[in-house]
């Protein structure tokens, strides 16, 4: 009999970094040295473009398997073509249909999975959606928090018999400097009572995953299975920042005055390489062994930033560091994770019993 697990959700690590020898500048090929992912299965939602792309890329190099669920899966399938120049054999890089606001997609792929009885090694949770206009799915969840967190809730949930037969896994969820934008709001999560705004939207659903990947790691440990949360920078050209209008970025600094990026990895303006080195390090690295439950920036466990009240600029946020500890407070988690499983209809059963 399967029960899913009440306690309440311990930190597992402590916030503090660990001295990892890397940085804001260390790229994905500085982190991946060494490491070889021979025999490894990984799968990495959004892992056709942007940091996604470049995490594929480099798991893919180190001699894993990579799946990456994609809704548009010749799109996928086009921007991934010739990613290794042919080094990767078919086998290697599979694309399977997937959509995060679609239940019925989620089950689907994770029915698929375990239907190979493969184990999964790795599980980077990348997808995502920033600043988007009020959109609501087929069930009336708004847009950001159903594909940044709660999709990515299913996914997992449902994955999890794969991950804990890996005997050792990570699961990642790339989350951002944006959740210092605005915690969860557990009694409205989907704007249905208060005036919705974008980057607040935002901003939620990028604590939910830290919030998420606290409570996945106290849960999961047991069956050896990690969780990491993580800041990878900000990367223009992604598409990511489609809904953001330029004049922002400009004030923030992200962009000169023709539009061109401006890379200053010290400021977390980096390029796809330094900044998908954090996700490939969270997954990956040594260091991390025996560790679970923290989020990350420049390739290290973030500290606590200083405490915002209310929300602050992007401007502003360029100039801070650190995780906001609403968003690693572990009685919020386990109440996200509760209205998580009421709103998708689940119990994420993360324990077994005979």
């Amino acid at each position: 009999m399967r029960t899913s697990s009440t306690s309440s959700t311990p930190s597992s690590t402590s916030q503090q970094p660990l001295g990892s020898g890397f940085g804001a500048a260390s790229t994905t090929a500085e982190v991946i040295a060494g490491i070889d992912l021979t025999g490894r299965t990984a799968v990495v939602t959004g892992g056709y473009s942007g940091l996604g792309r470049e995490t594929v890329r480099t798991f893919l190099a180190a001699g894993a398997r990579v799946i990456v669920p994609a809704r548009d899966t010749a799109r996928a399938e086009k921007a991934l073509d010739g990613i290794l120049d042919g080094i990767a054999s078919a086998d290697k890089l599979q694309v399977w249909p997937m959509d995060l606001l679609d239940p019925a997609s989620i089950d689907a792929f994770a029915d698929r999975f375990l239907a190979t009885g493969d184990p999964l090694h790795l599980l980077v949770n990348s997808a995502g959606i920033m600043a988007a206009p009020l959109t609501r799915d087929a069930r009336g969840f708004e847009s950001q928090f159903a594909t940044n967190h709660l999709g990515h809730f299913q996914l997992t949930a449902r994955l999890w018999p794969a991950l804990v037969a890996a005997h050792g896994a990570r699961v990642v969820q790339v989350s951002s400097l944006g959740h210092r934008y605005s915690p969860v709001d557990l009694d409205d999560p989907h704007f249905e009572h208060g005036a919705y705004d974008p980057w607040a939207g935002y901003g939620r659903s990028k604590t939910a995953n830290i919030l998420f990947a606290l409570a996945l790691d106290a849960r999961g440990r047991d069956s050896g299975v990690r969780a990491f949360s993580l800041h990878p920078g900000s990367i223009a050209g992604t598409g990511l920042e489609k809904h953001v209008d330029p004049r922002m970025l400009k004030e923030a600094g992200m962009l000169t005055e023709d539009g061109t990026p401006v890379l200053d990895p010290a400021r977390g303006l980096k390029t796809p390489e330094q900044g998908a080195a954090t996700i490939v390090w969270a997954a990956t690295a040594p260091a991390l062994d025996g560790h679970g439950g923290v989020y990350c920036e420049n390739c290290d466990i973030a500290p606590y930033g200083p405490d915002l009240t209310g929300r602050t600029s992007m401007a502003e946020s360029r100039r801070l560091y650190g995780v906001q500890r609403y968003a690693v407070d572990p009685d919020t988690a386990d109440r996200l994770w509760t209205l998580s499983e009421r709103l998708l209809g689940l119990t994420f059963t993360t324990t077994a019993t005979a």
